[in-house]
């Protein structure tokens, strides 16, 4: 469930936040350039990393003016926004708190920090700067022309998944991360918003009261930042007296694209000196897996270019369905998915549209099924379960729907009806499992 939006009025604006967690430690999130709290809880790859840090502490976040659910209004100078997070905290009832500022938060957290130390128990910075462009004595990140260049291409491209080679290049050539990507930024912020904020960035100079900060500091960056060169991360960490420099491998400016979680580790371990992996979550799930029949031979007879137009449909076509019947899409390889079901029904129902749609693509399919307890890993999942359903899927043949007893059993009184197709081996799997084919 996504916790209780509440807000904090600072001067006439009000300031969304949303607190999580109950650790002894309070730690107030400020987001890059853009946010949105409740969109936040859409993504399972970003509630599982929100679940990580709100383990270990009191976890406060807010969406900065002018974006998310606060309130409209003009971006607002680094001093106004500074006000806002205290604004937050006093009415989060936080007396002092670690700061994690994430690019364009990083600023202003670093300037509260030094402005409040009493209120300032550490500072967090990832993928952030002190100066956002580059200068003759600052000779880091983007040239002025490259930024402008930079912002027209966001405001011509907001609305769709704008620069997710820059800010998310791990996953910037899945379809399901762009459209998830766009919907998102559509949330957090208008085009004219964002050419507000990211001018007001260009401007950006917090060089002069490095020195000034003295609490306890770490500086998290990933090496290959698209965005914000690794030498702005660099710089900071040299210029605060005391603080920690932790480089991480990957080449995302968002914290949670890559490995998230050892950015979140790392945040642990600052804080509470010790570091605990999280235990892996596991979910009963029914895996559905469905492939091409004779792909290798379609394609040779098509030739490249019809095979790859044929393959596109294909996929649309599976994802469609994948949507109607709420599954969700693990993986893809070539011309097979992975998907899975929080009820067996309708994974064998998607099974058998998806399957019976291809028909119409001039494609044999065959899918295979099983419900099974399945350890989540990420966006994956991964265990026994998934490699039952993969070996039965192998067994199917071309149009053909193969479940095992465990689906069967648990669709009882769906209406759907079976097949017996006997006992059989499964490579690699142990025992014999008996197999039924979903009847016409």
């Amino acid at each position: 469930m996504k916790p209780e939006t509440r807000y904090a009025k600072s001067g006439e604006v009000h300031i969304a936040y949303q607190v999580t967690g109950s650790g002894p430690i309070d730690v107030v999130l400020v987001p890059g350039f853009m946010s949105h709290l409740d969109a936040d809880w859409d993504s399972p790859v970003r509630t599982r990393l929100l679940q990580r840090l709100s383990s270990f502490c009191r976890l406060i976040r807010l969406d900065k003016r002018g974006t998310g659910l606060s309130d409209r209004v003009k971006i607002g100078t680094l001093e106004e926004r500074m006000d806002d997070v205290r604004a937050v905290m006093d009415a989060a009832g936080s007396e002092k708190a670690a700061l994690f500022g994430y690019s364009e938060g990083g600023p202003m957290s670093i300037l509260f920090s030094a402005t409040y130390p009493e209120r300032t128990t550490a500072l967090i910075i990832y993928g952030s700067y002190a100066r956002r462009v580059r200068t003759p004595d600052h000779p880091y990140g983007m040239s002025p022309a490259e930024f402008d260049a930079f912002i027209q291409r966001l405001e011509r491209e907001w609305g769709g998944p704008a620069a997710m080679d820059v800010f998310v290049p791990s996953i910037a050539n899945d379809p399901a991360a762009q459209e998830g990507f766009a919907n998102y930024l559509r949330q957090a912020a208008s085009p004219g918003a964002v050419v507000d904020i990211m001018r007001m960035n260009r401007e950006i100079d917090v060089r002069p009261i490095l020195p000034a900060v003295r609490v306890p500091t770490l500086v998290l960056h990933r090496s290959g930042d698209r965005l914000t060169h690794v030498g702005q991360g660099r710089y900071l960490a040299g210029s605060i007296r005391g603080a920690r420099m932790r480089e991480l491998p990957g080449d995302d400016h968002s914290w949670t694209a890559g490995d998230g979680e050892a950015i979140v580790n790392e945040i642990e371990e600052f804080l509470t000196g010790s570091r605990h992996e999280p235990e892996s979550d596991r979910v009963l799930a029914t895996i559905l897996f469905t492939d091409i029949a004779g792909s290798t031979e379609r394609a040779a007879t098509l030739g490249d270019r019809r095979w790859r137009e044929l393959l596109e449909q294909h996929h649309a076509m599976v994802r469609r369905k994948i949507s109607e019947y709420r599954g969700r899409e693990i993986d893809t390889a070539g011309d097979g998915f992975l998907m899975s079901f929080d009820g067996p029904a309708r994974g064998v129902r998607c099974a058998n549209a998806v399957v019976s749609d291809a028909r119409g693509l001039g494609l044999d399919l065959r899918a295979g099924l099983h419900t099974g307890e399945c350890e989540i890993m990420g966006d994956k999942l991964s265990g026994l379960a998934v490699h039952i359903g993969a070996r039965v899927a192998a067994n199917a043949g071309p149009g053909e729907v193969l479940v095992s007893s465990t689906v069967k059993d648990l669709v009882a009184g769906s209406g759907l009806r079976f097949d017996d197709r006997g006992m059989r081996t499964l490579k690699g799997i142990p025992g014999e499992w008996r197999i039924f084919a979903l009847a016409a």
